[in-house]
């Protein structure tokens, strides 16, 4: 039967049939920390505290992967990454670039061989692009910077304009001439121009028209399938987040609570934020959208600067509210780390060999509340999961 109107394809990048573990790591995280001095005084300054925007984090992206980061606003994955992206050797905490890492960047020749490698498309596309510079010149600035020659710098432009989807004789116009969705591919395309290995995406649908989002996303994924890129994308639409990335990780006060698998993740969540908000995400069927039930938190985000000992959560948490005295007190005293996720007993039972490890942790005590351990019963299925 011919489909009038057929899906589009879904692209395929080469690094999908390898796993995960076998590929090489584009850009890792370790124990990356941001901390802003209060101060109080004009002319005698003292300092009155500390807002802790990034504490602690630590994670990786591999070849051919899209990691997006999500989180409530003031949870800090912006400044998550202004970190990567200042890549100094007086950071606190570790980022490695491809095989350099910022204690090693000590002058400005080695920074600028990571900043090849890390290209960023913003979020707002208009605000991104010069407005007295043509398109041309948009894009022959990195390549210039880079040593190319004329020649060459014209045959690339040519090149960049065919990948996002626009004319190359649109070249000599104006970033004012084109639509919002438009500006955003040229956007993309100066990310592209110098061959990075990852780009980081900073909300890079949130201030298009919806009509055109969709477009932008599809180009994202065909070019990491063509072109073998990397990405590291922070969004608040988290039905974007799932079409588009592999591994997820969710923020809370400056924290990872929950990491993993997105799949694993949206479909089984295990920390009570994770919940919350994926049961904020619309259902399209009328029906479900009215009986399924939200998880609605209550409060605002604390403030970093006067962040709850502990688990930052317990103030908001709705399992935190039903526990016993003694499971309150664990809470509000000691701070859950990062822990893997374990298969249900029926899958370990079914494996022959050794069983495999989830990609999947998260950072709670209770996640299920006063339920035992021995009452749980977790749905895995026996395969391990493709990466």
């Amino acid at each position: 039967v011919l489909e009038i109107f057929s899906a589009p394809p879904v692209p395929v990048s080469g690094f999908d049939a390898i796993p995960r573990a076998e590929r090489a790591t584009v850009l890792e995280l370790k124990d990356v920390r941001k901390h802003f001095p209060l101060t109080k005084g004009a002319l005698l300054k003292r300092r009155i505290g500390t807002v802790k925007a990034v504490d602690g984090l630590s994670f990786d992206i591999r070849e051919g992967e899209c990691f997006a980061i999500v989180g409530e606003s003031g949870s800090g994955k912006t400044t998550t990454l202004l970190e990567i992206m200042e890549f100094h050797k007086d950071q606190d905490g570790e980022v490695r670039i491809g095989g350099l890492s910022n204690k090693e960047a000590t002058d400005a020749r080695t920074r600028s061989a990571m900043r090849r490698e890390l290209q960023m498309v913003f979020q707002d596309p208009t605000g991104a692009l010069d407005p007295r510079f043509t398109v041309y010149e948009v894009l022959a600035e990195p390549l210039q910077n880079a040593g190319m020659d004329k020649a060459a710098i014209r045959k690339r432009i040519m090149e960049l304009m065919k990948l996002v989807g626009l004319q190359p004789d649109h070249v000599n116009r104006f970033p004012n001439q084109f639509s919002g969705g438009q500006r955003q591919r040229v956007g993309i395309a100066r990310a592209l121009a110098v061959n990075p290995k990852l780009v980081v995406l900073d909300e890079p649908v949130s201030a298009l028209d919806v009509s055109v989002q969709a477009g932008v996303i599809n180009l994202l994924d065909k070019l990491r399938a063509e072109l073998g890129l990397s990405y590291l994308m922070v969004a608040h639409d988290l039905s974007v987040v799932r079409h588009i990335s592999n591994r997820v990780a969710v923020m809370y006060l400056g924290k990872i609570v929950e990491i993993g698998e997105v799949d694993r993740v949206f479909d089984n969540p295990r920390h009570p934020y994770t919940r919350a908000l994926l049961s904020a995400i619309p259902v399209p069927d009328p029906q479900l959208e009215r009986t399924r039930e939200r998880i609605i938190l209550k409060g605002d985000l604390p403030s970093p600067l006067d962040a709850p000992k502990g688990c930052n959560f317990a103030t908001r948490c709705p399992v935190f509210a039903a526990l016993p005295a003694a499971k309150q007190e664990k809470c509000l005293t000691l701070e859950p780390p990062l822990e893997a996720v374990q298969p249900s007993a029926a899958v370990k039972a079914l494996e022959a060999g050794p069983v495999p490890v989830l990609d999947q942790q998260f950072a709670c005590f209770f996640p299920d509340g006063e339920l035992d351990e021995d009452m749980l019963v977790v749905h895995e299925t026996a395969e391990p999961h493709a990466p």
